[in-house]
């Protein structure tokens, strides 16, 4: 059967231009303090489509954001079909330069506290988002995952 089995063309021009942007940031008032992750990710339109704003105990400013990346990836996992970002792209945006040379593997990861959540978080990438990148961004461009952030850890306060 000619072309059994493909996509049409239409189908596959609307996925490529999928792109979801998940921006992540974790913060502790103390470094280790009470901390709180916030990650929120975007369609390619602009809506917001997965919130998380997570009161995490007490812990350092690098493993909350490592868990805000985890927990934004988790509930955007959660948010669609098994198998739906296999053809679309997740741009991941931090404001913490170390966790995205990390992610990247520019950095090797040494702290004992950050190989766990480093390992879960290529594990969820490995199992759910093929086409990931990661970026670095000026603390200016990462308000609203901030704001989750401290919203997080006003509640445990």
């Amino acid at each position: 059967m000619k072309g059994a089995g493909l996509r049409p063309a239409f189908h596959f021009d609307i996925l490529q231009a999928m792109q979801f942007t998940l921006y992540a940031d974790g913060g502790s008032r103390g470094n280790p303090g009470p901390a709180g992750s916030g990650s929120v990710v975007f369609d390619s339109s602009g809506k917001r489509v997965v919130e998380v704003a997570d009161y995490i105990g007490i812990t350092t400013n690098n493993v909350a954001e490592y868990e805000a990346v985890l927990r934004g990836l988790t509930k955007l996992k959660e948010a669609y079909p098994e198998g739906y970002f296999n053809d679309v792209e997740l741009l991941i945006r931090l404001d913490s330069k170390l966790i995205v040379e990390q992610m990247k593997g520019a950095y090797k990861v040494k702290h004992p506290n950050l190989i766990p959540r480093y390992l879960q978080v290529k594990n969820i990438i490995a199992r759910s988002f093929p086409n990931v990148s990661f970026e670095h961004v000026r603390r200016e461009f990462n308000k609203d995952a901030d704001a989750l952030a401290n919203q997080a850890m006003d509640k445990g306060a």
